[in-house]
């Protein structure tokens, strides 16, 4: 048996080494969150018949190797090959080799190797039937390694938040503080646009909305002569925009929306609004979206206070600073007086008149004039992937939303589908929404039942929200065309194939391939 232990001992590690790469591309896009990789981990092993089937297996294998020494290469091969559909160095999100990823890794190992040794003291059948064990907890060792080096990564963190602090003293802008469960980046983009012709503006690029995102910001983009930050905020919890305002210390400070993106860590629309709350302590002037109920109620409580507080509306003209539709172009309203209007092209509406009004309260309070502003409106750019339009070769309009994944977005899109081609053929694509926490399956379902109304059918990616959207379309009763694929190709091939002039298709939020 001595040879055969060798060769399911090493047959054991490789399987733990790929499984491990696995887990570990998922840490990485998951932001190194702790006890993250678990949570996919199981939905993983839930998401497919095969992959069900495939760790049922492998843990029976590995009870069974401690008597029959044979089942451990049933469980190797298991765990050198599933989950079926999760690539070792994947597809849209690959694995990284940064410093972090790789310290990450080294203790991994370091767990896993000990956890090996330890059998090895009952020789090598020892070590052999350890090895099965450790093979069965990867993604838990995972988790625990993120844990262990979360004090390390924050403590080197820690330096690039002392420079940039440093750097701030020395440059000192205006700080402009944007957070949301939604619409951060947008409204970030349209600030720095409505402000650049009156001052020199850097905004942090991309979603750097962390801590570290936004200290690398402040050291690689400000200048002597910026005169506005505009600081994207995003946090996962309470404390950590609190946290980011103590160096940043913004003047105004936005929050565009509350609701159930990332229900999934914060458990209530409450505890999501009291985090995202912390960017109003210290700031100067707050301005609120107040077409979200809760910003409204926020806004209230902080008046009563003393504080400052500028209400943006893309719906109502009483509140402080209002962009609203007109017949072909945008009304702008400051402290409920119309400002003037402006006339817009075909397909030029901004995505969100919420956030436009946000961004627009901003350039008003730094300096901008109202009718500055309102001839910058038609012009505020449309950011990457946030339902930006374009005509396909084969005719059709395509509306891009892929990086939105919040059922209020969602909503909008399909209205905008219906505009774009009322006598046509219309399609969603979507693997539908995520990280919403209990409401997710609801969520999607009633996304599935109210495109039902709009789309002549519908195309669903990957198997995660699957169950919760085919059951929409029961629901809905209506004659809608269902197509179900795996990844976001198969179904562009089915656009392409199906799709002329006068159709159009939007493409609904896409997730990386670290979801199932």
């Amino acid at each position: 048996m001595t040879a055969l232990d060798a060769v399911t001992l090493a047959l054991l590690c490789v399987a733990i080494v790929l499984a491990g790469l696995r887990w570990l591309r998922v840490a990485q896009r998951e932001h190194y969150l702790p006890w993250s990789v678990g949570r996919f981990a199981g939905r993983w092993w839930r998401s497919s018949p095969a992959d069900t089937a495939a760790v049922t297996v492998a843990v029976v294998a590995a009870a069974l190797c401690w008597v029959w020494r044979p089942a451990a290469l049933v469980e190797a091969a298991v765990f050198a090959a599933a989950p079926f559909r999760l690539g070792v160095r994947g597809r849209t999100s690959r694995l990284v080799w940064t410093r972090r990823l790789s310290l990450l890794a080294s203790v991994v190992a370091l767990l896993a190797g000990a956890g090996v040794a330890a059998g090895s003291a009952g020789g090598l059948s020892g070590a052999t039937g350890a090895a099965s064990v450790v093979a069965l907890l990867v993604p838990l060792l995972v988790d625990v390694s993120l844990a262990l080096t979360r004090p390390v990564e924050d403590a080197l963190a820690g330096r690039y938040v002392r420079r940039a602090a440093e750097a701030l003293a020395a440059v000192s802008p205006l700080v402009v503080a944007i957070t949301g469960s939604y619409g951060k980046t947008t409204t970030k983009g349209y600030i720095a646009h409505l402000a650049s012709g009156r001052r020199r503006v850097v905004a942090s690029p991309a979603s750097f909305n962390n801590r570290a995102g936004l200290a690398r910001t402040v050291n690689e983009h400000l200048t002597p002569d910026t005169q506005v930050l505009v600081a994207e905020m995003g946090t996962y919890g309470p404390g950590e925009i609190a946290e980011m305002c103590s160096w940043l210390r913004p003047t105004v400070s936005v929050i565009t929306a509350i609701g159930p993106a990332h229900l999934e860590r914060f458990r209530s629309l409450d505890r999501t609004l009291a985090a995202k709350s912390e960017i109003a302590a210290g700031a100067d002037v707050v301005v609120l979206n107040v077409d979200d109920e809760r910003l409204a109620g926020l806004a209230a409580a902080l008046r009563s206070e003393g504080r400052r507080v500028v209400g943006a509306s893309g719906s109502s003209p009483e509140a402080d600073v209002a962009v609203l539709p007109v017949e072909r172009g945008l009304e702008l309203r400051v402290g409920a007086a119309r400002a003037g209007v402006v006339g817009l092209a075909e397909g030029q509406r901004p995505t969100s008149l919420s956030n436009l009004a946000c961004a627009a309260a901003v350039a008003l309070e730094l300096g901008v004039a109202p009718h500055e502003v309102l001839m910058l409106l038609p012009t505020v750019p449309v950011p990457p992937n946030r339902l930006e339009r374009y005509v396909a070769d084969g005719g059709y309009v395509v509306l891009d939303d892929t990086f939105n994944s919040n059922p209020a977005g969602a909503r909008l899109a399909l209205t905008r589908l219906a505009e774009e081609a009322p006598a046509g053929r219309r399609v969603l694509v979507t693997p539908g929404m995520v990280e919403l926490g209990a409401t997710q399956f609801e969520e999607n379902a009633r996304l599935a039942e109210e495109a039902c109304t709009v789309v002549s059918d519908l195309v669903v990616v990957a198997r995660t929200n699957r169950r919760a959207l085919v059951e929409g379309v029961r629901r809905a009763g209506s004659p809608v065309s269902l197509q179900l694929v795996e990844r976001l190709d198969d179904a562009v091939g089915w656009v392409r194939a199906h799709l002329v002039a006068g159709d159009a298709v939007l493409y609904e939020n896409d997730l990386p391939d670290h979801f199932p």
